[in-house]
């Protein structure tokens, strides 16, 4: 039986799901520290190079589950409210800083906390008819799992201040137009779509992928003498491993290269 969250994984891709199709994916803090978990124990795992996270049943995930959040906001104080917000926090976070890529991918629904996790994924693919949004001000409150934070980097300032202040659900080609969304694809081929491009990075040496991760994440709000810095530092390192040696050997063979993750 499903805790509400299921693993498979096929080569090089593992692919992670919301199991909660009963509760349209709702997803409260329990069910969130268990994703991460399953993300984290992939990541972990040398023969896979990319995670697809998805959703079983109609919907990626309609957000919050209001049973907890009815719960968070009827009871208890406000420094106990933040712990148990900094404790989603920190697992989102977690997420975001694992080596190896992510790819979200959305159907149908994907509002509120959903689409923070989301946000914290690298990439992120959404069939044609989802719908995406931040519709926190229409219950009183405001996205606050890393919402409003990775929805500014994505998008920029003037954007994100519309959809926070709204509340407003777009559509997968909206969001596409913004930046929010990579790829829109017909509509029951999401997970296909992200396959593909899950296999794309697969190809690459996995060592570079989540250097060149980490540093397109650590250098996006340095300045630039900084981040050119973190570019020589990490291709110095780089330039010391077996991968490295492999993708110059067989560039100069003429055949494809042989990634060992070393």
């Amino acid at each position: 039986m499903s805790d509400g969250v299921t693993t498979r994984t096929e080569g090089a891709v593992c692919f992670v799901a919301l199991d909660r199709p009963a509760k349209r994916n709702a997803i409260d803090r329990d069910l969130l520290a268990r994703l991460v978990d399953a993300i984290d124990a992939a990541a972990a795992d040398r023969a896979v190079r990319a995670v697809v996270l998805h959703g079983e049943g109609p919907v990626f995930s309609s957000g919050v589950d209001f049973a907890m959040l009815r719960g968070d906001v009827g009871e208890g104080t406000a420094a106990g409210f933040r712990d148990r917000v900094r404790g989603m926090q920190a697992a989102l976070s977690r997420l975001e800083t694992l080596e190896t890529p992510v790819i979200a991918a959305m159907h149908r629904y994907a509002a509120g906390l959903a689409l923070e996790l989301a946000l914290a994924c690298d990439l992120r693919v959404a069939s044609a008819d989802c719908e995406l949004g931040l519709p926190e001000v229409r219950l009183g409150l405001v996205p606050d799992v890393g919402g409003t934070t990775r929805l500014v980097r994505t998008i920029g300032y003037a954007r994100a201040k519309e959809l926070v202040l709204t509340g407003r659900m777009i559509s997968a080609g909206r969001a596409q137009d913004i930046g929010l969304v990579h790829e829109v694809v017909p509509v029951g081929t999401h997970l296909d779509a992200a396959r593909r491009i899950a296999e794309e990075i697969a190809a690459n040496a996995p060592l570079a992928v989540g250097v060149a991760k980490r540093l397109v994440d650590l250098g996006a709000n340095a300045d630039a003498h900084t981040f050119l810095e973190l570019e020589l530092w990490a291709q110095s390192l780089l330039k010391s491993t077996a991968d490295a040696r492999e993708g110059a050997l067989a560039a100069a063979e003429r055949r494809p290269p042989r990634f060992t993750g070393r």
